[in-house]
């Protein structure tokens, strides 16, 4: 970016990488490397360790390559890092009208889909649509495992989770290849699944 530019001239959403859109990125403690985010960190490393959201202390501006503590504005040229930030998970995002980020406390991470579409089942320790409230079989830390298709850990995955009449989980589109395949049996439990209701 040329020093002529100013915060309006830029396009915001042409930064960042596959999994945000921000205008930082983050300094892993862990191997001191610097990422996107910490997903891009953990598709990267080779021996599999993970870096925990709440490990990061410090970012770097996309603007000014200004390295700095974690924060929703940067310390040099005052731009907003992320038009979504949350100082307890340091995550930072600049599509909020697609995304609908807020904090659950409960989970102690932020989610995807708006505060007013989803709640917190406190024995499920998962929060899910509201639709669901009253609807749904409690399985205690239901998504605190891995997806029994693809193996990616639930609790924080990015992409959309359904729940089974068994109380199961699993992502959405690994329920639809099964279902696709005429597979009719919970993956977890072998619990019978009526496709033709789902």
């Amino acid at each position: 970016m040329d020093s002529s530019q100013t915060g309006l001239d830029y396009d915001k959403m042409s930064y960042g990488c596959k999994h945000y859109r921000r205008l930082c990125m983050i300094r892993a403690p862990c191997c001191n490397e610097i990422f996107h985010c910490r997903h891009c960190h953990n598709e990267s490393t080779s021996d599999g360790h993970e870096l925990r959201r709440q490990d990061v202390q410090r970012v770097i501006c996309l603007m000014c390559d200004t390295e700095q503590p974690v924060a929703q504005v940067c310390t040099n040229c005052e731009v907003y890092m992320g038009e979504y930030f949350c100082g307890i998970c340091k995550f930072y995002d600049d599509d909020v009208e697609k995304r609908k980020q807020y904090h659950c406390d409960d989970c102690g991470i932020c989610r995807l889909g708006g505060r007013e579409n989803f709640f917190h089942c406190k024995k499920c320790d998962a929060c899910y649509s509201v639709e669901l409230r009253d609807k749904h079989l409690c399985v205690e830390n239901s998504l605190r495992h891995h997806c029994p298709i693809c193996y990616e850990y639930l609790f924080d995955s990015l992409r959309e989770i359904t729940i089974l009449k068994c109380g199961h989980n699993m992502h959405l589109e690994c329920f639809l290849e099964m279902k696709y395949k005429k597979y009719n049996m919970c993956p977890t439990c072998k619990s019978v699944i009526d496709m033709l209701k789902m």
